[in-house]
């Protein structure tokens, strides 16, 4: 294990969990990753110093369907004031009113306000005119957030943003356009409410801009969940931390997972670092712990032979647009050996997460062929869905996945197709299927 504190933010950890012995001729080689950040981010209330500064844009949908129940539009209007309540004195800030158009709600002028108890009295006197009316196009949303966002000369950059409806005034060509374009330059929590919006459209913007996505079907829950999102969001300390990952010739990356406190493929998302290292990207930090899954294909080597596999570290960015290693690293070392009770056995954190990752697999693919009609197919993915959160504890998962079938026998995944099954009880299922739960060490 290795530490570095960053001046002002966090101070990092790295421990590594693997089984590092190969049979002879094995090349795959699996190892768990747990990067760890405390001493970072302020309270809530606390002023923004300058290693905690932060800008956060609200975008409340403000579509037509929001009025359907009217109570809809008045719960958003109090969960953003609850969030604007939540600011730390000195944090930037703005509201953006969301419908087939992005428009400024405050401060206005194409600039964020500094909170302050003024500030956030006329802001929540400007929710006041938020009224439901028009389309949905969420990308509109996110490129005015974006050049907020991007005006504030802050460490952390965040948005949250909510809708009820499916993004029908623009192409997914150019929702993913937009999610591209912002990727790396903000994160972004969404948040779907009621059940009349699309589960992939609002994960996607999660996945993409590294926040994270829920379903707030009972709109009165929205107050709470908001002044969550936003306690998080202030108790981030540092941003833009990536995840470095150096191998040696010969070998290759087959795939790089987020997969605690959710599974999050980062394969894709790698920028070169140099010849020999890549980066990808986890976003920002405050005091918590997060798990990654790496794969590496050595080259195959002789009995008793060992090798450095990958090394892992944390770099973050410097303002001339180079990287700092924060110094905190971890090794992932590949043995060869004819000890077949060492080469195979697996790891612990490994057989785990392995689980949980087929676990969230499982669960899309059951909802999608129960969507499709297959109902043999439905059966038998959420029955192993089933199987699998049993096997690993998530109790949480295994809730909602009783709630979606009925559960005949868990050990060995039998089970029932519902004959009637709630709107919100499957979106939930579906949105919530990436968390996972975490091994003791």
């Amino acid at each position: 294990m290795a530490n570095f504190a960053k001046p002002g933010g966090p101070q990092f950890s790295v421990d590594v969990y693997q089984n590092e012995f190969l049979p002879e001729g094995g090349r795959e080689v699996n190892a768990i990753v747990t990067v760890t950040a405390r001493g970072g981010g302020a309270p809530a209330g606390a002023p923004a110093g300058p290693a905690a500064s932060a800008a956060v844009v609200l975008m409340v949908d403000c579509s037509g369907s929001m009025d359907y129940p009217p109570a809809k539009m008045r719960n958003a209007r109090d969960a953003t004031a609850a969030a604007i309540d939540t600011l730390r004195d000195g944090v930037r800030f703005g509201v953006v009113d969301g419908t087939h158009v992005a428009r400024e709600v405050y401060p206005g002028g194409g600039r964020l306000a500094v909170a302050d108890p003024a500030t956030r009295a006329q802001a929540k006197q400007a929710l006041r005119r938020l009224s439901a009316g028009g389309g949905t196009a969420i990308g509109t949303w996110l490129r005015l957030a974006d050049r907020l966002l991007t005006g504030a000369d802050v460490a952390i950059r965040h948005g949250i943003l909510l809708t009820d409806g499916r993004n029908e005034h623009e192409s997914a060509a150019e929702l993913k356009d937009t999610l591209d374009a912002c990727a790396g330059r903000f994160t972004c929590d969404a948040r779907g409410v009621g059940t009349d919006w699309e589960v992939k459209e609002v994960t996607g913007v999660a996945s993409a801009l590294l926040g994270t996505a829920d379903i707030v079907a009972d709109p009165a829950r929205l107050t709470e969940d908001f002044t969550r999102i936003m306690e998080s969001t202030m108790g981030k300390g540092v941003a833009d931390v990536a995840l470095r990952v150096w191998t040696p010739v010969g070998t290759r990356i087959r795939f790089v997972k987020q997969v605690a406190p959710a599974v999050e493929d980062l394969t894709g998302r790698r920028t070169e670092a140099n010849p020999r290292a890549g980066d990808y990207p986890t976003g920002s930090w405050g005091d918590e712990s997060r798990d990654y899954h790496l794969c590496v294909e050595v080259p195959a080597a002789g009995l008793g032979q060992e090798m450095l596999a990958a090394r892992v570290s944390l770099v973050v960015p410097r303002p001339d647009g180079t990287a700092q290693n924060v110094g905190a690293q971890g090794l992932v070392r590949a043995v060869w050996t004819d000890d077949m009770a060492a080469s195979t056995s697996l790891n612990s954190q490994v057989a785990h997460y392995t689980g949980q990752a087929e676990l969230a697999q499982a669960i899309q693919e059951g909802l999608d062929l129960r969507k499709a009609g297959d109902l043999d197919g439905a059966t038998a993915r959420l029955g192993r869905a089933v199987q699998l959160a049993g096997a690993s504890g998530n109790a949480d998962t295994a809730k909602l996945l009783a709630k979606v079938v009925d559960v005949v026998d868990a050990p060995t995944g039998t089970v029932r197709l519902k004959a009637k099954v709630t709107e919100a009880d499957e979106m939930t299922l579906e949105t919530r299927s990436t968390k996972t739960v975490r091994v003791k060490k």
